[in-house]
């Protein structure tokens, strides 16, 4: 069995605390237009979709997807623009209204702090901040190279007014408003392409927000928890081990992602995974438990910050200081992730009657032939 030893430096460079995310204020085209020039763009791993050189990336690892955030105070607005890769938003503080559509006539909804909303490929959406407060939102992002996006024509028009142009290659180019750069530049779509793409109706967009309110919660989704430890899927094949959950958006993102709640003293058990998965975290604070005894070292990582656990490395996730911890986990990949337990995880669920069956489900011991034991062990 692969195995990855993690050395302490090189694990605490993966670490992405909040006050270590540095906000751009000219990422994209639109940051100068009124009502939106108050945008702050963060990229936490990966570029994303930024369009500004000057965008400080935390981790430039390759993971198969981007993550980042956009934070922006009351009334302000991130303008219409389409993407070809997955867009996920996590909502973790204000109140956010999103819309979509050619001219965001598509439609409307609005989501708040837990809420995950999946908006399509390939359709135009914009959001604004409806809140009284200042909001931040996590985006993750399918795949390394996300291909950039296209932006409204009413957008670009409105720009250029600004002295603001996309290169061909979506750089953003500056000039004295009213003169045109010389060089190519992005031309806008023309009205038969709009008509061209893809329509949802506010139904088809309501099925892709999942409430942090509607979460399926299982205190059994991982064998080698503690009590008080739970999880919940929301985007993809994820991590869950309890035959019955099922995450409302199962279509391909290129990751998955999960919520893990660990109340005072719980803990996810030592485990590891074949591909790489990062932590988001809403509430409260963890520590993560880094290789096996005897190389073990603790990283904590505090409310609004982010880790990147480094593939095949052995991990334990535990709930830190004097509140429950809330976890978004983001795995790559769009298969479903089976997970190693240690040897005395899996020794601790025998002795309560439970293992996992061939297909990495958790089930009472006694149903399964002697054929099926040992599935997920490791030495």
């Amino acid at each position: 069995m692969k195995e990855v030893v993690l050395q302490q430096a090189e694990a605490q460079r993966r670490a992405v605390p909040r006050n270590a995310m540095v906000a751009c204020k000219l990422a994209f085209i639109d940051c100068k237009l009124p009502g939106s020039d108050q945008k702050e763009n963060y990229s936490i791993i990966g570029a994303g979709v930024t369009q500004s050189k000057d965008q400080v990336v935390n981790l430039t690892e390759p993971h198969g997807f981007s993550l980042g955030a956009a934070a922006m105070p009351p009334g302000v607005t991130n303008n219409l623009h389409l993407h070809f890769t997955a867009e996920v938003f996590m909502i973790y503080s204000g109140r956010w209204l999103f819309r979509w559509g050619v001219g965001g006539q598509g439609g409307e909804i609005e989501g708040g702090p837990g809420d995950v909303l999946s908006i399509p490929t390939w359709i135009f959406r914009g959001f604004s901040n409806v809140g009284e407060d200042k909001g931040w939102i996590f985006t993750a992002l399918g795949g390394d190279d996300t291909g950039g996006i296209i932006w409204h024509p009413e957008v670009l028009k409105a720009a250029a007014g600004h002295g603001l142009f996309l290169g061909h290659d979506n750089s953003l180019i500056e000039s004295a408003p009213g003169q045109t750069p010389a060089g190519p530049l992005v031309e806008p779509l023309s009205p038969p392409d709009l008509a061209a793409l893809p329509r949802y109706d506010a139904q088809a967009m309501r099925a892709r927000l999942h409430r942090g309110a509607d979460l399926d919660w299982s205190s059994e989704a991982l064998l080698g928890a503690s009590q008080g430890c739970a999880l919940a899927p929301a985007i993809g094949y994820g991590l869950s081990e309890d035959r019955r959950q099922r995450a409302p958006m199962l279509d391909p993102h290129g990751f998955s992602i999960d919520w893990l709640r660990l109340e005072k003293g719980a803990s996810t058990g030592r485990h590891l995974m074949h591909g790489k998965l990062v932590l988001l975290v809403f509430e409260g604070a963890v520590e993560i438990v880094l290789n096996k005894p005897g190389q073990a070292f603790t990283i904590r990582l505090e409310e609004q910050g982010a880790y990147s656990i480094a593939a095949d490395a052995w991990r334990e996730i535990r709930q830190a200081g004097d509140r429950r911890a809330l976890v978004a986990l983001v795995a790559s990949g769009d298969a479903r992730k089976r997970l190693v337990w240690d040897a005395d995880a899996m020794r601790d669920a025998e002795s309560l009657g439970i293992t996992l069956d061939p297909g990495g489900y958790l089930s009472e011991r006694r149903l399964l032939p002697q054929t099926a034991f040992g599935v997920g062990f490791a030495d």
